[in-house]
C-alpha cells in the first residue's frame, strides 16, 4: 500500500466534508466504544481494570522475553507440524508466500482478515503473479470489491454506508436491487460458498501464537477464517514476531480482552487455536500449515523507547475512542494502520519524514491510553514522535517560530504580564472573529473571553 501519510491534512479535510462518511465512521465508533464500555466492565469498574493490567503484563513479558520465545515457539510449532519461516521484510515475506503457492500448484487463494497482509502488500504480490486471490471477510471483501484498503483494524468496511455497500454489490456483483441488510449478507455469502470449496490455498493471520504449547490462536466473528484455515489443502499464517505470548494462561486472559475491547463480547463466536495440519485420523484439516514470522521493521522498534507499542493487540478500541480518528475515518492517515496507534506506528514503520503531521493528529485526551486493553502509553509516544520531528528539523518554520514567542512570553514575568494585557486589547478590538489561524476555532464557535483583570492583577491588589 502506498504512503500517503504526508497528505494527512488534505485528506482530511476530504473526510470531514463526506457526509456519508461522518455518519458512517461516527455511528459505528460510538456504537463499538460504548459496547466496550459495558462489556469490559461488566463485573465492576475495579475487575475490569484488573483485567487490563493482567493482560498489560502478559504483553509486556513476552516483549522482555521476546527472543527466547522466538525459539521456543519455533520448537513447538515444528512439534507439531507447522512449517515455520522467517520474513526480515515484506519482499521476503511475499517472496515466500509465492514460493509456497507454486510449490503445491496454487491457482486459487482464499484470505482471512489481516492487516499485516496489508502491510506486506501480499494480494498485489500474488496478483502480480497470476494467482486469484479472494478477500472473505465480508468488510474485506466488500473494500476488495471497491479497489480500496480498510479503514479500521477491526471493521475494515466501517466507513461505508449501507446503501453504499448495496451500491457496490450491485455494480460489482449483479445483485438485485434491496434494502434488507440481511438479504446483501446472503448473497455474498452464496458469492464466496464456491470460493471456499475450490480454493487450493488459504491465507491468514495470527492474533496469537502460544509459545509453550505450539499454537496459532485466532480471534473472529466470522466462519469464514475456519473456511480458510481447515478447506484448503495449504494453509499459511502470517504473524508478526511481536504476536507471542507465553502461555495458554496469559493467552485466555488477552483473548477475553481483546474481544472486549474490540467488539464488546465476552468472547468472540469463532475463538480458535490451531495446533498444526490435519493428523493421520482426522478426515479433514490442510494438509500443510505454514507459519512465517516476519519482522518487517518490528525489531527496529524494539530496539527504542517504543517497543511499547509492539504490545498492541489490534483492537482497533483506540479508534473508536479517538476525537481525531472519528473526525476523519482511517483512510486520512494514509496507511494501513489509522487512529493514534496508527500515528505512532506508522512513522516508526515507514519512517518519520513520511508521516510527519500523524504524530499531531491527536488533541492528546488521552481516551487512547483510558481504552487500550493493555495500557499501551500512546499519548507519551506521541509526544515522543514530536520532539523527534523537532530534532528531525522536520517540524514546520511557522510552528517553531511560534513556540519561540511563547517562550520568550511565558519565561518573563513583565513580558507575560503584557501580553495578557495585549490580548485583552485584541479581543476588545475584534471581537468575537479572529484572523489567521485563529480563526479555524472562531469560524465554528465562540472565542472564550479574557478576564478583565488578570489573576496577578487581582492578586495585587488584594496585597
Amino acid at each position: 500500500m502506498k504512503v500517503q501519510s504526508n497528505d494527512f491534512i488534505a485528506l482530511s479535510e476530504i473526510a470531514i466534508h463526506d457526509k456519508d462518511l461522518q455518519e458512517a465512521v461516527g455511528s459505528g465508533t460510538r456504537t463499538a466504544y460504548n459496547k466496550r464500555q459495558k462489556s469490559m466492565f461488566a463485573h465492576t469498574h475495579e475487575h475490569g481494570e484488573a483485567m487490563r493490567q493482567q493482560a498489560a503484563e502478559a504483553k509486556r513479558r513476552a516483549l522482555r522475553n521476546l527472543p527466547d520465545l522466538l525459539e521456543t515457539a519455533e520448537a513447538n510449532l515444528t512439534k507439531n507440524g507447522f512449517n515455520v519461516e522467517w520474513a526480515v521484510d515484506a519482499a521476503e515475506a511475499n517472496k515466500l508466500v509465492l514460493e509456497i503457492a507454486k510449490k503445491h500448484g496454487v491457482k486459487t487463494v482464499t484470505k482471512s482478515k489481516s492487516m499485516l497482509s496489508e502491510e506486506l502488500g501480499v494480494n498485489h504480490a500474488m496478483e502480480n503473479a497470476g494467482l486469484r486471490v479472494v478477500e472473505t471477510d465480508l468488510g474485506e471483501y466488500i473494500i476488495q470489491l471497491n479497489d480500496e484498503p480498510p479503514s479500521h483494524i477491526v471493521a475494515p468496511v466501517i466507513h461505508k454506508t449501507k446503501p453504499e455497500i448495496r451500491d457496490i454489490f450491485i455494480r460489482e456483483l449483479g445483485m438485485e436491487y434491496t434494502d434488507d441488510a440481511g438479504e446483501m449478507v446472503a448473497f455474498a455469502r452464496k458469492m464466496l460458498r464456491d470460493d471456499f470449496l475450490n480454493s487450493d490455498m488459504g491465507i491468514s493471520g495470527g492474533n496469537f501464537v502460544i509459545a509453550e504449547t505450539g499454537s496459532l490462536a485466532l480471534v473472529m466473528n466470522e466462519g469464514n477464517g475456519r473456511m480458510c484455515t481447515s478447506v484448503p489443502k495449504v494453509h499459511i499464517a502470517l504473524v508478526g514476531i511481536e504476536k507471542l505470548v507465553e502461555s495458554v494462561e496469559d493467552y485466555t486472559t488477552l483473548t477475553q480482552v481483546l474481544a472486549r475491547s474490540g467488539t464488546g463480547q465476552n468472547l468472540t463466536v469463532y475463538t480458535n487455536i490451531l495446533n498444526g495440519p490435519s493428523r493421520e485420523d482426522e478426515d479433514d484439516g490442510p494438509e500443510h500449515v505454514y507459519i512465517i514470522f516476519v519482522d518487517n521493521g518490528r525489531s527496529d522498534i524494539y530496539a527504542t523507547n517504543y517497543a511499547e507499542a509492539l504490545a498492541c493487540i489490534r483492537c482497533g478500541a483506540c479508534q473508536n475512542a479517538c476525537p481525531v480518528y472519528r473526525s476523519t475515518g482511517g483512510h486520512a492517515y494514509g496507511w494501513v494502520y489509522g487512529g493514534p496507534i496508527g500515528a505512532v506506528l506508522t512513522p516508526l514503520y515507514v519512517g518519520l519524514e513520511n508521516a510527519a503531521p500523524l504524530p499531531h493528529a491527536s488533541s492528546l485526551c488521552g481516551s487512547c491510553k483510558e481504552v487500550c486493553p493493555v495500557d499501551i502509553d500512546l499519548p507519551r509516544m506521541l509526544l515522543d514522535l514530536r520532539w523527534d520531528l523537532v530534532q528531525a528539523g522536520e517540524s514546520k518554520t511557522g510552528w517553531n517560530m511560534g513556540m519561540k514567542m511563547w517562550a520568550i512570553g511565558m519565561t518573563s514575568p513583565a513580558r507575560f504580564s503584557l501580553g495578557g494585557v495585549a490580548a485583552r486589547a485584541g479581543q476588545f478590538v475584534m471581537g468575537d472573529y479572529m484572523p489567521g489561524v485563529l480563526g479555524n476555532w472562531t469560524k465554528y464557535r465562540d472565542f472564550p473571553d479574557f478576564a478583565p483583570k488578570s489573576f496577578r492583577q487581582q492578586w495585587k491588589e488584594r496585597q
